[in-house]
């Protein structure tokens, strides 16, 4: 299966991030902490090029918390500071501006030596769609300023937004590279929700989603549908999930659509526990 998705928005987007560039101090980055690698726009790091970063991985709360604080080393040993957030309750956003000003601490000092009068940090938001960024700036700005929504793809245009006197964010539409050259990381974006569910295939997602937890989180998928073994045949699995958890056509027979439905919304509503799909440290080797 091969899953694209680069509507025009996005391209346009694209260009107007580079055209931006030079009114902003700072950018944050915005990642899944499930995927942080999958959920990193390869194109970012061409546009944005050298400017200052802090990248932050939204949606801890959903996350293995083990493999996040793993992530945050890696990140750092990358030159990159990174913090664990979760923008609906708003935890580990308290730390945004005082780490920016750790980042920016040498800009700052000039611009204070020149004796150019202090100003709000710049920054600019990126990241793909569905990660969370309206509703980081909206929690940040204490009022509902950006537009939120649980598909992708929501946010079109660029906005400034206050947060009190030191901060002011740039939020900018969700962009996603125009072709995905690893597989996986296009399943992973889909089983999170990156992707718009109409232009999948659940099946295969579903698919992809227990053999990840068959791999990673055994004994979770066994305790979730009742499952003395794991079958290895796909199609058992499926039986025996679609069975206990009645997702049956009116003869009886296992509806395997409804099945995969299931499967991938209890993936992404924490059912099997805290997930994270990126290995730390195997993945980036």
């Amino acid at each position: 299966m091969t899953i694209q998705w680069f509507p025009g928005h996005m391209a346009k987007a694209r260009r107007e991030v580079t055209e931006k560039l030079k009114l902003i101090d700072i950018i944050y980055e915005l990642v899944d902490a499930r995927i942080p690698l999958s959920s990193r726009n390869p194109m970012i790091d061409e546009i944005i090029q050298h400017k200052p970063r802090l990248i932050l991985l939204n949606k801890a709360d959903l996350a293995d918390p083990e493999k996040t604080k793993e992530w945050i080393d890696y990140f750092s040993s990358q030159g990159h500071k990174a913090i664990a957030i979760n923008s609906q309750a708003g935890s580990g956003l308290h730390q945004i501006t005082s780490t920016s000003k750790e980042i920016l601490r040498e800009k700052l000092e000039k611009m204070k030596s020149k004796g150019i009068k202090p100003r709000a940090i710049r920054a600019m938001i990126v990241g793909i769609p569905n990660v969370g960024k309206s509703t980081f700036i909206n929690r940040l700005a204490k009022k509902n300023i950006a537009k939120t929504g649980n598909t992708p793809g929501v946010t079109k245009a660029q906005q400034w937004i206050k947060v009190g006197k030191e901060l002011e964010l740039l939020d900018t539409p969700g962009i996603l590279w125009p072709k995905f050259e690893d597989q996986e990381v296009g399943l992973k974006l889909a089983l999170t929700g990156a992707i718009k569910d109409t232009l999948l295939n659940l099946q295969d997602i579903a698919v992809y989603g227990l053999r990840f937890l068959e791999n990673e989180y055994p004994e979770r998928l066994k305790e979730r549908y009742q499952l003395t073994d794991i079958p290895e045949n796909i199609v058992e699995l499926f039986d025996e999930i679609g069975t206990k958890r009645g997702c049956l056509t009116g003869g009886g027979i296992v509806d395997y659509d409804k099945t995969a439905e299931l499967i991938v919304r209890e993936i992404r509503s924490e059912k099997l526990g805290r997930l994270t799909f990126d290995r730390p440290i195997k993945t980036i080797d």
